[in-house]
């Protein structure tokens, strides 16, 4: 057994001494939040890495998602996915709207646009689908139902940074997409998110929610909240957008390494890449069929906990089934994303990992 745990994710910094120098006009400014330099220098790098037209920067993904819902004034019904991390319902039921839940799609697990239609009502607003694992929505499909229902679309792109579609950045899709900078993503501002959007409008709305809703300094015109990114979080986003590359780079090496231990293996389900993506291999899912294997998803997970390998049931259990909501949906309504939540298990995948690592992970899984 190893001395040393390894999780399913680990948080990429910068060398120290790059960070200190980053920070350092901060102690000579003394502006540390407020929309300062750091803000600013970051938002216009991430415009250009994301190709998006706008970056609107936040203190964490889910007060993002939280206050673009309000941004577009939106009141009703909001179709989502229940595979997904609870911030994504979270910040639909705390904008006073009522998410459905739509099933998922059995190959990327991402929203079925086959099913939305079904779901659509005289009080359905807006849909709210979730690039799951870096995987993309069926975004053209999407964005028919939507135009044709005269719908918004804004994007959970928390998994999703950097992915591109035919060139296409990921957050260039929808009337908005929301990113997550956590420290535990591809890329972190330690904590911290963005909205991407095209509409300018938006922007200035955003700009006020974010900020407490003050317009000037005698005017506050909107009920907002405190949600904006301060500059040392701004700092760490700027350093690690330069080594973001190498960071993909290394990411996809050991995606590789994994997929020449588990890819063809009778009972085992991997994600596959299209052609036309750009892919952050942020995540790597396995999905196991217990009847081929004779043995569950859980199984695998406590073999691998017995050696200090901590993997990860991620999305387990499906948001209809937190206790918080269980009251007031069935899960048994997506039965694709209930079989997936049942046997998927996300493998440690971070930068840091060492391929030796990645076999021994993979040796346990298939004993």
């Amino acid at each position: 057994m190893s001395d040393n745990n390894i999780y399913v994710t680990r948080s990429s910094i910068p060398p120290m001494e790059e960070y200190i120098e980053e920070i350092s006009s901060i102690f000579d400014s003394h502006l540390l939040t407020n929309m300062g330099p750091k803000h600013h220098t970051l938002s216009n790098e991430l415009t250009r890495y994301l190709k998006v037209d706008n970056v609107s920067l936040f203190s964490n993904g889910h007060m993002a998602l939280e206050l673009c819902l309000q941004a577009f004034g939106l009141e009703g019904e909001v179709i989502t996915t229940p595979f997904t991390f609870a911030s994504t319902a979270h910040a639909i039921v705390r904008s006073g709207l009522t998410p459905v839940f739509c099933d998922i799609d059995p190959v990327t697990y991402t929203m079925d646009p086959s099913k939305i239609e079904a779901l659509i009502t005289d009080k359905t607003c807006a849909i709210v689908p979730v690039h799951v694992y870096g995987n993309l929505c069926d975004t053209d499909a999407i964005e028919e139902i939507a135009k044709k229902h005269g719908l918004k679309v804004i994007y959970d792109a928390a998994h999703a940074f950097g992915v591109c579609k035919a060139g296409k950045g990921a957050g260039s899709f929808g009337d908005a997409s929301m990113f997550s900078f956590h420290a535990t993503k591809v890329f972190n501002t330690i904590e911290g998110g963005a909205i991407c959007y095209s509409d300018d409008k938006i922007g200035e709305k955003l700009y006020r929610l974010r900020n407490f809703g003050i317009l000037d300094q005698e005017t506050v015109s909107d009920v907002g909240a405190n949600a904006k990114m301060n500059e040392f979080q701004a700092a760490m986003g700027i350093c690690n957008l330069r080594h973001i590359e190498e960071e993909i780079g290394k990411r996809k090496a050991l995606y590789e390494r994994y997929m020449s231990h588990l890819r063809n293996i009778p009972g085992i389900t991997l994600c596959n890449i299209p052609d036309d993506v750009t892919h952050n291999y942020a995540y790597l899912p396995v999905v196991f069929d217990e009847n081929v294997l004779n043995k569950t998803r859980d199984t695998i997970f406590a073999d691998l906990a017995q050696e200090n390998i901590f993997a990860r049931k991620y999305f387990y259990p499906l948001v209809q089934d937190y206790d918080c909501y269980k009251d007031k949906y069935n899960s048994d309504s997506t039965p694709v994303a209930q079989y997936v939540a049942n046997r998927v298990l996300t493998l440690p995948l971070y930068a840091d990992l060492s391929m030796e690592d990645v076999d021994r992970i993979c040796k346990i899984i298939l004993k």
